[in-house]
């Protein structure tokens, strides 16, 4: 039976992926006490980057890098649901996101990118899903990707 953040998810019109898998030699998630933290979320959908490239150079838009962003936030529900068991009503809340946006020294706007990361989980978990944050620019990410967030959340313990 489904919990409550699974029916949220649903109103939302969002299907979780099955979690990425680690690109090296890390792990996607590690629990320790009550927090979960989660390796960085590239913007990974069916397997694929839909866009490559950095902010302000004329291959993405800012607009573009909101979308990827929110696709980031997707990845990071989707390890903690397997962090969880399957149960994201384990979720106490969202303490904190990271995001990195590749883009370049005149883009000034990552925390604008970010937000679609932290409005998800508003909307996802509620005031539960408010939380501290950091939003940086970079010069290249991992795989030409635009946007990476890492994120830590409080489960029940």
């Amino acid at each position: 039976m489904a919990g409550q953040i699974d029916a949220r998810l649903a109103e939302l019109g969002i299907d979780l992926p099955d979690a990425p898998a680690p690109a090296a030699n890390y792990l996607p998630w590690v629990i320790t006490g009550n927090l979960v933290m989660i390796s960085g979320q590239i913007p990974m959908a069916g397997g694929e980057l839909a866009i490559t490239g950095t902010v302000g150079d004329g291959t993405v838009t800012e607009d573009d890098a909101i979308a990827e962003a929110r696709k980031c936030a997707i990845n990071l529900l989707a390890q903690l649901k397997t962090a969880t068991g399957g149960d994201l009503d384990k979720v106490k809340r969202v303490v904190k996101l990271g995001g990195f946006v590749a883009s370049q020294p005149s883009f000034t706007m990552q925390p604008k990118v970010i937000n679609a990361a932290s409005d998800l989980m508003v909307e996802v978990f509620g005031d539960a899903g408010r939380h501290s944050r950091f939003a940086v620019g970079a010069s290249a990410l991992p795989l030409g990707c635009v946007v990476e967030i890492e994120g830590i959340f409080e489960i029940e313990a």
